[in-house]
């Protein structure tokens, strides 16, 4: 059983999402800005696509996890350490180091990175609203962590291979935290969260063995 409710759920959602406006419109223009850089390529795109997924894994971390979430569920602090983790490592990996080549190539990894990536920002607020859950009652792009865990699969899937494992670890734990939790909440837009880990990192392993 879980120590909250399905309302106390939604209800940190709202506060949230009230207390955080306009955050949220600002990280749905740098997950659009993420995308255009896969397509257009300066210098330096690679650096900036990183950093916008670690300012989302350490904003939602902090944020989210930290502030609002622990209010009801003390893990919520644990969660928010994993969180701050995968960001700092994505800085040090991502923009630091500049070893993560992000860029949409031909294969199934590819497409399915695209898939999940459209899923994340367009079709989850989509089935929020639908299930009667419309902002600021329900989990948003960029800021929460279930849809920043989907992305980030997404644009790990349309990183060029080899790609370190450990940043796949934290994003693997995560789909199977949110995603059991989501089924318990009947939160359906999650439930691919769930599959995506077990989707994505085969296929990014398996590419990383090709690359090799």
């Amino acid at each position: 059983m879980l120590p909250f409710t399905q309302e106390q759920f939604l209800a940190v959602f709202v506060s949230y999402n009230r207390a955080i406006w306009p955050v949220q419109f600002g990280m749905y223009q740098l997950g659009g800005l993420a995308v255009a850089l896969l397509f257009w390529k300066p210098k330096g795109a690679d650096r900036v696509i990183a950093g916008i997924l670690a300012a989302m894994w350490l904003w939602t971390g902090i944020a989210y996890h930290a502030l609002f979430f622990s209010q009801i569920n003390k893990a919520a602090y644990l969660f928010a350490a994993l969180f701050v983790i995968q960001g700092g490592y994505l800085i040090y990996a991502g923009v630091y180091c500049g070893r993560i080549q992000f860029g949409v190539r031909s294969g199934s990894a590819s497409w399915v990175g695209i898939a999940l990536i459209a899923y994340a920002a367009i079709v989850y607020p989509l089935i929020s609203i639908a299930r009667g859950h419309p902002y600021p009652a329900m989990p948003v792009f960029g800021v929460t962590p279930c849809p920043v865990t989907i992305f980030t699969f997404g644009l790990l899937l349309l990183a060029a291979p080899p790609l370190s494992r450990w940043l796949l670890v934290i994003p693997f734990v995560w789909s199977l935290i949110g995603g059991s939790a989501a089924i318990l909440l009947n939160v359906p837009q999650d439930w691919l969260l769930l599959a995506s880990g077990f989707v994505a990192v085969p296929l990014i392993m398996f590419g990383n063995r090709r690359a090799t």
